[in-house]
């Protein structure tokens, strides 16, 4: 545990380089477990231990200890000053606190920081219903890199499943498309197949739609699997590269 570090704020991106002007890549959860592999004054090169990702942050707001004992659930949880009263920061899906007070209905995650009981769920909780989760994000901006309730890339709303659900998956599409196993491209389709595109994914909610966040809609949409397929063709020129399953 000599080099695992937590992120202690709401949420940060990840940069490609030491610079608030370089590429977004991802984001950092408040929790979320990381190591550092090199620092100067202002910046850290981290390394992600949910799935190996690498990039640069901020050198600010993490800590050494950390014991989450429970994970928001829900889009953003409401971040109370003390309890009902109210204050304009949030926590974003998939957070992971320690409980340090408990009220009726409200615990204490930081002095002076607490959250509804009603947001959490317990940390080893499991959702199967991955549909569920997909569809906190609805309506949801589109923001390359983004995996909160601020903005959201396609492979982080699918990636954001299983990182809830604590089983490793890739954050970037290209990634995924190698580490999910191969089905043959077929015209049928099921609840629970991932489509991928080449630098595109969507998740099918039933045999005839299918929910992702979609650049040219700029925010994540349900949309019909047929239509969408033919969209993409015709403005992007791409077709379906791989079909697998969500496993759940």
């Amino acid at each position: 545990m000599k080099n695992n570090f937590f992120y202690k704020s709401q949420f940060s991106n990840i940069y490609k380089k030491s610079s608030k002007l370089s590429e977004v890549t991802s984001q950092v959860l408040y929790g979320e477990r990381f190591k550092i592999l090199s620092k100067n004054k202002n910046w850290i090169k981290i390394k992600s231990s949910f799935d190996n990702y690498v990039g640069y942050i901020k050198n600010e707001n993490y800590s050494n200890k950390h014991n989450p004992s429970h994970k928001v659930y829900n889009l953003k949880a409401t971040i109370f000053s003390k309890p009902n009263k109210i204050t304009k920061k949030f926590l974003p899906f998939g957070s992971k606190v320690s409980i340090i007070k408990k009220n009726k209905n409200f615990v204490e995650f930081e002095n002076n920081k607490w959250l509804k009981k009603s947001d959490l769920k317990k940390i080893n909780h499991k959702e199967k219903d991955f549909v569920k989760i997909l569809k906190l994000f609805l309506k949801t901006k589109y923001i390359w890199g983004g995996k909160t309730y601020k903005g959201i890339d396609c492979s982080a709303l699918l990636q954001l499943f299983y990182y809830y659900n604590m089983s490793f998956y890739p954050r970037d599409t290209k990634d995924q498309i190698k580490y999910t196993k191969k089905s043959t491209k077929r015209k049928i389709f099921k609840k629970g197949d991932i489509i991928f595109w080449k630098g595109h994914v969507a998740i099918c909610i039933d045999s005839k739609k299918l929910i992702h966040a979609y650049g040219p809609e700029k925010k994540v949409l349900i949309m019909s699997i047929t239509k969408t397929i033919e969209r993409i063709k015709i403005t992007a020129n791409l077709t379906v590269k791989k079909i697998s399953s969500i496993k759940y």
